[in-house]
This record gives structure tokens, C-alpha cells and sequence, in this order.
């Protein structure tokens, strides 16, 4: 197996060595209870400092994807074998995730505009009453269907350009990485709730029904919060997984 090269979402190499462990329990069918290669192995394989490797062997310990037995090694957890078709916790932009639903995103600019930071904003965005955020709202399509109204809220300076020069419909992760600012793990609250009042009678959108709602926080690879964002998501065509541990 090749070295761990630099991944496009700029994840830490502990996070990225983490991940191609876990894959490699995945590709060589490893069961719960097998053992894991040993630390020799793996620094070999994936030509990777012990260091590092025993970092992103604690992650997995963490997560409860492997065990240790002292003096005997490392071995496979059941939980390693546990996969959700749709996990709540997997960050990836909205398009991603719908994509991956099987459907073909389409983004309609509602409007974007410059204006101080609510309260609210200032609190996830980590900033202080005199900063301005960009407010981006749109309709995520499929087809004619809404399937998702969302609302994104960016630090003013993290996207110095002038705001009608930049197309708003395209993925708000490629342009914040163009900018070097590309988010890559996210706090989330999720919960059931209708669309507001107003948001559905401007657009149409009173057959929307119940909305899934995921209000998130998008940090950078070094800890920035670049994001907040609410997005709701139509209650009849998403559902999502995960595991309990």
C-alpha cells in the first residue's frame, strides 16, 4: 500500500492514517475479535511514524472500532463491524448528501446579501458585535421538487470578494477552499419542526410538510468555525442512520 497522501479536505494525517486503518479492517474481512497487524506492520504499510500511528490507533480505541488486550495486542471490536447505509454523523455538503440519496441537486439562489451578525451568529461563528457575516439562502431541487431549504451564514472576511462577482449556486465548500478556508468536521443539532411561516408562503412551499432540521456549525481543519448553517430537509424524502454504542 502506497503512503498517506494529503486529502483534498485537508483532514490531520492522524484523521486520514485513522480511516485507511479502518479501511484496511474493512478490505481484509477482519470479524470481530481478529487481530489487528501489529504496530511494526502498519508503520511499514502505511510508511508512517509510530507516533502517528499510535495516535490514530487511540482515535480508533475511542470510537470503539478496536480493543487492546495487554501483551497480546490490538484486536477488532464488534462495533467495527456495525455500517449504517445513511449516517447522521458523516459531514458532507448538501449536494453530497443528496447525491448520495440518489437524487441530482439542483441550487436556486433565493438571495444573498451582507448584514451585521445576529447574536445567534456571533455565538457559533465565534465573533464580535461589529463583524458582518455573508447570508446565503437558498432551495436545494431536485427536478421541480424542494427538497431542502437552507440558510448559510460565512464570516465576511473569509470571502473578500465582491458578492455579486461570485456564483452562489455552486458548492459553498469549493469556494470556501478556494479562499483556504475549506470546512471539514461540523457540530450538529438536529430536530423535527415545520418550515417557518414566512419562508413557506414566499416560495410556495405550504406542501412541504414536516422539515427535518439541522442547524450546524462547520469548523476548519484547524478548529475555525467558517459556517453556520440551517438547513431543512423535507421530512418525506431523507431519512439518515446511525449506530448506538
Amino acid at each position: 500500500m502506497s503512503p498517506i497522501t494529503p486529502l483534498r479536505d485537508e483532514r490531520t494525517l492522524v484523521l486520514q492514517l485513522r480511516d485507511a486503518i479502518g479501511a484496511l479492517i474493512g478490505a481484509h474481512g477482519l470479524k470481530p475479535g481478529d487481530q489487528l497487524p501489529t504496530e511494526a506492520e502498519l508503520t511499514r504499510r502505511f510508511q508512517i511514524s509510530r507516533p502517528a500511528l499510535r495516535e490514530a490507533l487511540k482515535l480508533l480505541e475511542q470510537d470503539g472500532a478496536i480493543y487492546v488486550k495487554h501483551g497480546k495486542g490490538r484486536f477488532v471490536s464488534a462495533a467495527a463491524a456495525l455500517q449504517v447505509e445513511r449516517p447522521i454523523t458523516c459531514f458532507e455538503s448538501v449536494s453530497e448528501m443528496m447525491q448520495k440519496s440518489g437524487y441530482r441537486p439542483i441550487n436556486k439562489v433565493l438571495s444573498i446579501s451582507e448584514e451585521a451578525a445576529s447574536e445567534e451568529v456571533q455565538a457559533a461563528l465565534r465573533l464580535d458585535a461589529s463583524s458582518r457575516v455573508i447570508r446565503l439562502e437558498r432551495l436545494r431541487m431536485h427536478e421541480e421538487d424542494v427538497l431542502v431549504y437552507g440558510l448559510d451564514y460565512i464570516p465576511r472576511t473569509a470571502v473578500p470578494d465582491r458578492l455579486y462577482d461570485i456564483d452562489w449556486s455552486g458548492s459553498l465548500l469549493d469556494l470556501l477552499e478556494r479562499h483556504g478556508m475549506r470546512p471539514c468536521m461540523s457540530t450538529a443539532v438536529a430536530t423535527s419542526i415545520m418550515l417557518p411561516p414566512d419562508v413557506s408562503e414566499r416560495n410556495d412551499l405550504n406542501d412541504f410538510g414536516p422539515a427535518f432540521l439541522i442547524v450546524e456549525t462547520a469548523f476548519t481543519s484547524t478548529g475555525l468555525p467558517i459556517v453556520y448553517a440551517k438547513d431543512y430537509h423535507r421530512g418525506s424524502r431523507f431519512s439518515f442512520s446511525f449506530v448506538r454504542k
